[in-house]
């Protein structure tokens, strides 16, 4: 499966997304639904968890390749970190406080691709070429 480049920084965006924005950006995206996952907000793709607000509020948790999770890590660790519990799994967590709004849109796109099945992305793709 292609993954897409690491994602750095839009300086352009200033630091910080509410749960408002992240819930648009997630929608966005073809068929994301909203849920729940461990009684906190969440999305998925045809069933397929993409992210969770964490019970802090202030965190997300977000599926995503581990090879993608590594350099996200070393990149900006100020945005992005794990748990121990989180480690072994194929997920990232992300503070909403610093992260910027392109960085996290390009994350769930990220996420998305790793979790839509592929012919849903196949179109999303068709569709922006034409675009």
């Amino acid at each position: 499966m292609p993954t897409m480049a690491p994602i750095p920084p839009q300086d352009q965006d200033p630091p910080g997304v509410d749960f408002a924005e992240l819930r648009e950006l997630a929608l966005a995206l073809p068929a994301v639904e909203e849920g729940v996952s461990y009684g906190t907000p969440a999305f998925r793709v045809k069933g397929r968890f993409l992210l969770r607000l964490r019970e802090d509020g202030e965190t997300l948790a977000v599926r995503i390749p581990m090879e993608e999770r590594d350099v996200l890590l070393q990149m900006d660790p100020d945005v992005y970190f794990l748990t121990d519990h989180y480690r072994p799994y194929p997920s990232i967590l992300v503070r909403l406080a610093r992260v910027r709004r392109g960085q996290l849109a390009d994350l769930l796109e990220l996420a998305w691709r790793a979790q839509a099945p592929k012919r849903l992305v196949a179109a999303f793709d068709t569709a922006a070429a034409r675009e």
